[in-house]
């Protein structure tokens, strides 16, 4: 089993992190200079518990409630207390509530409107080389409180007990009938016996007062790496969805319960990432109960950076969950190079965006002593519509040279707008202080006869075409509304909009900040180069999206990745179960067509791979028709600077092994004809469970499963000639069939 790195500030304490620091300093890495500005504000002290307070990963810490922000914060001597935020003050005011006064745990908290719930468990904290079972007698409760006149107060019968057993994370929701529930993942066995680790589910009738026993999540894989953790959400008004990270299946899995099903019964399981290193023990989980379409959105961490040095494959992912669809699509939030960690999200519906917040080394630090190093919390920030980010680690808003350890963001399960404002919190477990963040939306009064002082930040500044940039309005005095105009024909009304440059230029980025009072305008200038050339040959990945159907149906439908725009080259792969056809949509052309895996009426399946060039109003969806009923499972990667005229730079090679004892499948060489093409690939499995590991040094896009499995790889060649075999591996054996061609880069 491969030992994963943990977050050395949050897990091994005060000690190894001053170590770390002494030693940066003596052989001279780079460091935090004194000069680092201040973001944020530095909060009440703490001292007493046991693990940074403002952790784990997929838990809350933070609820907004009658015009107010709150916080389960540990008070030394005392116990974790209810505090709140006093904006006039810009300090956490504590209420004298104590609920749990046991240092050893942590809790999630949750406001549904009438009650405020708390749910808090004894923590163990292990890992994959050094299991530490869960421990007995170590119950984990959930508190509800009634709210009125500025109060909580403790409803009767509670606190009530969700599990007696000890877990790493807990996270709660309640669903449609009032019905909460929990979710943790729970270690059992011995060194001489082995180690098991467990997603566990429990759920309470009648607003969280009585809790059923808790039970394995009833799936086919419920069984994940020691280290992994889990995680639940109520979406789109009737239904429960349960993710976690499985770093044995290299799978992050995502299983959903309608609230009309009994509890422990009726769950559906899908992947929502899969592949070599995409998965990590770093996840959180938002939704939009307003939101009609009932999207859930994921923020999840991968492992590549544990197993490739290249430093431009995704770190943190967004995933993007429509039920609609059934399908996940995801988009790059930071990548390895940016050396990130720990993962939180907010979803604001006054800008429609999703926030994403992370750690990182401070502003002024170079190189990266490893993933998630503490220091400052960043934020960075997207359409929830087209979820594109820009480069880099974001913005600063927590981070202090006097404090330079901050770590572990937390905020709320709601989402926020401009009557809430923002608030997000963190903890420097060195020093031993909180800290937080707090800013306006747009909907506080400006002060009497003030027009706004507009200014912005853009990050980046620069780089190379196509180039994604994010501002944030810092503007003061409380603008109403804000004009964006990007210096390239762009516009935007939102108060923190994305925008991509995709032609070479200097441009002037102009916001006019505008409030009842009068208006002023703030400028940046945003240089653009030209893409780079030929180690890459100019083509790049955008994104990629996948979905699948476990069940028979005669339609796959496919989302588009997030970011795509005209002239992009789409590659899609589908597997089928059986023997159907494929009527592929307008303007898509097969590149693999029914490639037979020893299909026959009963047994077997099907590959399909196809490209399309991306047209000036291509749907958000494309779907194919199957000939008849079958499981499939299919995704889509889009790539950009590739000739859109002649998409494809060598023959379509493809390889099948129907014997169903392969756990490897090695397709030809291909030549390239054009220097700096980018190598595409995939496999088709007649399974819907093994793991697939693409060729060395390919890097694997997606790999999507459940149905059937289907994956996509693709790796650069500098100079055109013969490529070389390439194999894939599978984790058991199947029968395989496999592709590979090559993308020809844009004259």
């Amino acid at each position: 089993m491969k030992l994963r790195r943990r977050n050395f500030f949050s897990r091994t304490g005060q000690a190894l992190a001053v170590a770390l620091v002494l030693a940066a300093s003596i052989l001279g890495v780079p460091g935090t200079a004194v000069a680092d500005p201040v973001y944020g504000t530095q909060s009440i002290s703490y001292s007493g518990v046991s693990n940074p307070p403002t952790s784990d990963k997929p838990q809350s810490k933070l609820w907004w409630n009658d015009g107010s922000w709150w916080a389960d914060m540990w008070k030394s001597g005392t116990g974790w207390s209810i505090y709140r935020l006093d904006r006039t003050s810009n300090s956490w005011v504590d209420t004298g509530v104590v609920n749990d006064t046991r240092g050893s745990t942590l809790a999630d908290t949750m406001w549904d409107g009438s009650h405020l719930y708390i749910a808090s468990h004894v923590v163990t904290i292990t890992g994959d080389g050094t299991p530490k079972p869960s421990l007995s007698n170590s119950p984990a409760k959930l508190y509800r409180y009634s709210y009125a006149n500025g109060k909580y107060t403790l409803d009767a019968g509670f606190p009530t007990t969700i599990t007696n057993n000890s877990s790493e994370s807990m996270t709660i929701d309640i669903d449609t009938t009032g019905r909460v529930w929990a979710t943790w993942t729970q270690v059992a066995g011995n060194s001489t016996s082995g180690y098991t680790n467990a997603v566990y589910v429990n759920a309470a009738t009648n607003s969280g007062a009585s809790w059923g026993t808790p039970f394995v999540l009833p799936v086919s894989n419920p069984n994940p790496a020691p280290d992994d953790i889990s995680a639940v959400v109520a979406f789109g008004k009737g239904q429960v969805g349960v993710m976690w990270s499985d770093h044995k299946a290299n799978t992050v899995w995502w299983a959903t319960h309608k609230d009309s099903d009994a509890a422990n019964a009726s769950w559906k399981l899908q992947p929502a990432l899969r592949g070599n290193g995409q998965s990590d023990d770093h996840l959180n989980l938002k939704t939009l109960q307003a939101d009609t379409s009932g999207r859930v959105f994921a923020a999840v961490k991968t492992s590549l950076n544990d197993i490739s040095s290249d430093k431009t494959l995704p770190q943190l992912i967004l995933l993007v969950f429509k039920p609609g669809t059934g399908a996940f699509t995801q988009s790059t939030i930071a990548k390895t190079g940016d050396c990130v960690s720990r993962p939180q999200i907010i979803l604001d519906t006054q800008n429609n965006l999703v926030r994403a917040f992370h750690t990182a080394p401070p502003t002024s630090t170079s190189g990266c002593a490893y993933s998630g190093v503490a220091g400052s919390i960043y934020e960075k920030t997207a359409s929830m519509d087209n979820p594109v980010f820009g480069s880099g680690r974001g913005t600063p808003i927590m981070q202090a040279a006097s404090s330079s350890n901050i770590n572990d963001v937390t905020t709320s399960k709601q989402s926020v707008n401009n009557t809430t404002g923002l608030v997000v919190m963190a903890s420097d477990n060195v020093a031993k202080r909180y800290w937080f963040s707090d800013r306006s939306l747009g909907g506080t009064p400006p002060p009497a006869g003030q027009a706004p002082v507009a200014s912005f930040t853009a990050n980046p500044t620069s780089g190379a075409a196509p180039l994604n940039v994010t501002f944030t309005d810092t503007s003061t005095n409380t603008p109403t509304s804000w004009a964006w105009t990007f210096g390239d024909g762009g516009t935007s009304t939102a108060q923190n909009p994305s925008h991509s440059y995709t032609a070479a230029g200097t441009y002037t980025a102009k916001l006019t900040a505008t409030n009842a009072t009068g208006s002023s305008s703030a400028t940046a200038t945003i240089t653009v180069g030209s893409a780079p050339p030929p180690a890459t040959g100019g083509i790049t990945v955008v994104n990629s999206s996948t979905a699948n159907s476990g069940t028979a149906v005669t339609t796959a439908s496919l989302p588009a990745p997030a970011g795509t725009a005209a002239g992009d080259v789409l590659v899609a792969s589908i597997t089928t179960d059986l023997n159907p056809n494929l009527t592929a949509p307008a303007g898509w052309t097969a590149m693999v067509n029914a490639k037979s895996i020893n299909s026959t009426s009963t047994s077997g399946a099907r590959a399909f791979a196809y490209y399309k060039v991306v047209g000036a109003s291509d749907p958000a969806t494309y779907s194919w028709a199957l000939s008849s009923a079958a499981k499939w499972g299919g995704g889509i990667t889009a790539y950009r600077g590739v000739n859109t005229t002649t998409p494809l730079d060598s023959p379509v090679v493809t390889a099948a092994d129907t014997s169903y004892s392969a756990t490897s499948i090695t397709v030809g060489s291909i030549t390239t004809a054009t220097n700096g093409a980018m190598l595409i690939g995939g496999v088709a499995c007649d399974c819907s469970a093994p793991v697939v590991t693409a060729p060395s040094g390919w890097t694997e896009r997606w790999e999507a499963a459940a149905g059937q499995i289907a994956e996509q790889a693709d790796k650069p060649q500098a100079t055109a000639g013969a490529s070389g075999t390439a194999t894939w591996t599978l984790s058991a054996a199947r029968a395989v069939a496999a592709w590979r061609a090559a993308l020809k880069p844009a004259a």
